[in-house]
């Protein structure tokens, strides 16, 4: 079936919007080309996902935010996630558009480039279009055409030659505003050797219906180490669709590290592409599903290179009558020798409503390599509950310590103590607990 995209806007006003942007000549062309693309293009095909009854049409328009000059003037709906970054490198996006920005000076005394996309398409033009769209393409489907033509605010973070950056650089995106286009865009560019860890949350604070059109793009050049942790945490207000893509040269690494805690439907795609020998990528998903939610994330791994290992976990917990479908591909290429791609998924549901399907595929074109998965769908071990129970341990805290026992394999491999926290406290309160 062939669903007719709609466009939220037209080639006119866009271009109007660009140039009152100050945006280069090229972006708008680029915009412009996006925005014909979205009206020819077909809805992702999502795997037993019915996107096209999904609120994927509420794009809103380009509002402004007024900027904050310090974090205590900060939305209180992202106080707590801000409070202690004063010193940090921060941004922060409010609906369209960044409302602050700061760069540690030590790290901008060795090159580091850290501010929003739309500034760094004026200020860094060059270094930006090298990168910008060719991670995720904007012919892949109408979602991400439409992508490339509407993106506002956004990150832009580049990591010099040999830089080590040991402190993480974060970003907040805020939707609190309904009617304001809120499709944030990241284009990290590790240059060869470097290393950066970053991390950002995505946050709604509204109760009407909206829209979050994602994309990331990572770039790990020979020998550069990244590591991405994103949380997402939208109300049953947002709907959310985000596509992320990592290139990953000779003998890098991207690590991503991902938190789906949203109420609303999600759908998510995330994918390396081990494009040189000796490069690497590991990826981490939990997820919690509750009330209503329509819920479909997929981690790829795509091997070019010669000895290039993967490795993909997910586990996600579904309860009342939510439903989840949890993607796994591995694809190796012809000529990957010695590739190694793994890929684990779980669901573990808490009701007899609950929905979880885990899907491990292996597309493998080369014989010397090795590749695995497993996957697994249930419900709570009543056996584990009475086991519990029977020690004097009531069942609502029987089944946590279950529950907490089913993610922890995930959660105690996350390096970054502050995010393990984060994430058990919002998967204490997705459980009602």
């Amino acid at each position: 079936m062939t669903t007719q995209t709609i466009l939220p806007v037209d080639a006119g006003r866009l271009s109007e919007l660009s140039l009152r942007s100050g945006e280069p000549e090229w972006l708008k062309e680029s915009r412009l080309k996006a925005l014909e693309l979205a009206a020819e293009l077909e809805l992702p095909k999502l795997e037993k996902t019915r996107i096209d009854r999904w609120n994927i049409n509420n794009y809103g328009s380009y509002k402004e935010s007024a900027a904050i000059a310090a974090l205590n003037e900060a939305p209180t709906a992202i106080a707590a996630l801000v409070g202690s970054s004063e010193e940090g490198s921060l941004i922060i996006q409010r609906n369209s558009g960044a409302v602050y920005t700061r760069l540690a000076p030590e790290l901008a005394d060795q090159g580091v480039i850290f501010t929003d996309l739309q500034t760094a398409v004026k200020e860094h033009g060059e270094l930006v279009r090298r990168y910008l769209h060719t991670a995720v393409k904007p012919e892949e489907h109408s979602v991400a055409a439409l992508h490339a033509a509407l993106w506002n605010g956004g990150v832009f973070l580049y990591i010099p030659k040999n830089v080590v950056v040991d402190t993480p650089v974060q970003a907040v995106f805020l939707t609190d505003d309904a009617e304001a286009s809120f499709a944030p865009h990241v284009l990290i560019v590790a240059d060869s050797n470097s290393s950066v860890t970053y991390v950002d949350n995505y946050v709604s604070g509204k109760s009407e219906a909206g829209l979050h059109n994602g994309a990331v793009e990572v770039f790990a050049c020979a020998g550069a180490k990244v590591r991405y942790a994103t949380v997402h945490q939208f109300g049953a207000d947002t709907t959310d669709v985000t596509y992320r893509r990592a290139i990953v040269e000779n003998d890098g690494s991207v690590e991503w590290i991902i938190g789906e805690m949203n109420d609303g439907d999600t759908a998510s795609d995330t994918k390396s592409v081990l494009k040189g020998n000796g490069a690497s990528s590991d990826a981490k998903v939990i997820a919690v599903g509750s009330g209503s939610q329509k819920l479909n994330y997929t981690t790829q791994a795509q091997h070019f290179g010669k000895n290039t290992p993967s490795n993909m976990i997910t586990r996600a917990v579904m309860r009342e009558n939510a439903t989840s479908i949890i993607n796994g591909i591995t694809k190796i290429e012809k000529g990957a020798t010695r590739a190694d791609g793994q890929q684990t998924e779980k669901v573990l549901m808490l009701s007899p409503k609950a929905r979880g399907d885990a899907n491990p595929i292996l597309l493998i074109d080369e014989d010397d390599v090795t590749a695995g998965h497993a996957a697994s769908v249930g419900q709570v071990n009543p056996e584990q509950i009475y086991y519990l129970m029977s020690r004097g341990i009531s069942r609502s805290d029987a089944e946590k310590l279950v529950i907490y026992g089913f993610l922890a394999p995930v959660v105690s491999q996350i390096p970054l103590e502050g995010l393990r926290n984060q994430l058990k406290s919002l998967v204490e309160r997705k459980l009602g607990q």
